[in-house]
């Protein structure tokens, strides 16, 4: 491999370890205006998206450890990767896609499982991380809540009846 070609495919090696997930689109129609928005939200998302030349994506993904990707790559493609939530990115490329009908979600890789276009929708249809973690912490609070309303409920109710027969003079 030339020189050239071997640094870009160190680049997007090195874009690969550190992401823990990353998505294939096919932007193909895509103008240069749409693509800049497009990267815009992403980086406010903590994540990228940069187009990749497929052959030595292949080579870098196969270095990084990733299934042999063959005959999948294959069109004008670039790959979101990023440092935070996957569902957060693919929120964004799913209501861009809606948005523009482009990109189109060819598949993904999540922790070195892959996902297809339609697991990544159902990432992009979850809750934010924060909204899962607060459902997961009301869900464990619930008993030692309850059970704390359970223990205080009769020192409540003797107080009331001491202070009702208070109010009445007795």
């Amino acid at each position: 491999m030339r020189a050239e070609k071997q640094n870009i495919s160190n680049e997007y090696l090195t874009r690969l370890n550190a992401s823990p997930f990353f998505i294939v689109v096919d932007y193909r129609g895509l103008k240069v205006g749409p693509i800049t928005e497009l990267r815009k939200r992403l980086t406010k998302a903590g994540a990228e998206m940069h187009v990749v030349k497929n052959s030595i994506f292949r080579v870098a993904a196969k270095e990084a450890g990733v299934a042999d990707l063959g005959s999948t790559l294959t069109g004008q493609l670039a790959v979101v990767t990023g440092q935070k939530d996957v569902s957060s990115a693919a929120k964004i490329v799913k209501s861009f896609s809606a948005e523009f009908e482009k990109p189109k979600i060819k598949f993904g890789y999540l922790n070195n499982q892959r996902l297809e276009g339609a697991d990544i929708i159902a990432l992009a249809d979850l809750p934010s991380i924060e909204v899962l973690r607060s459902k997961l912490l009301g869900v464990i609070m619930a008993p030692a809540t309850k059970l704390a309303t359970i223990i205080s409920t009769p020192g409540t109710q003797l107080a009331r009846v001491i202070k009702a027969k208070a109010d009445k003079g007795e």
